[in-house]
């Protein structure tokens, strides 16, 4: 939960290096507080018939929209990447799978253009 606090306290900041496991860690919390969130829109009865939004997945994702497109453009930074790498999901499939292979990726061992390595900071 460390990992997902510190991904917040950085909500809107876009320079710098966010090692694998503070990206991946902050995936993982937001992921489960997205399920518990789906489960209560579900009890509650909360979800609108037509666009199948619930009400507090909705408000979450919204919250923690420029939160993890942070997280993504630090991370992609830590492998030696521009920000704007995160475009490539627009094209469908491959996109989202270039990506991934690119946050799956170890950081840089030594200083890059955006800054210090993380892991040798820790």
């Amino acid at each position: 939960m460390n990992w997902f606090t510190t991904a917040l306290k950085k909500y809107a900041v876009f320079s710098g290096r966010s090692r694998r496991r503070e990206y991946w860690y902050f995936v993982l919390f937001y992921l489960i507080i997205y399920i518990v969130l789906a489960v209560i829109d579900n009890a509650t009865g909360s979800i609108d018939p037509q666009t199948r939004i619930g009400l507090f997945t909705g408000i979450f994702s919204l919250a923690m929209l420029i939160p993890s497109l942070s997280v993504t453009v630090r991370r992609l930074h830590d492998t030696d990447r521009t920000g704007w790498w995160i475009l490539i999901t627009l094209i469908p499939l491959i996109g989202a799978i270039v990506l991934l292979v690119f946050l799956l990726q170890d950081s840089n061992a030594e200083a890059n253009r955006f800054g210090a390595n993380p892991k040798a900071a820790a």
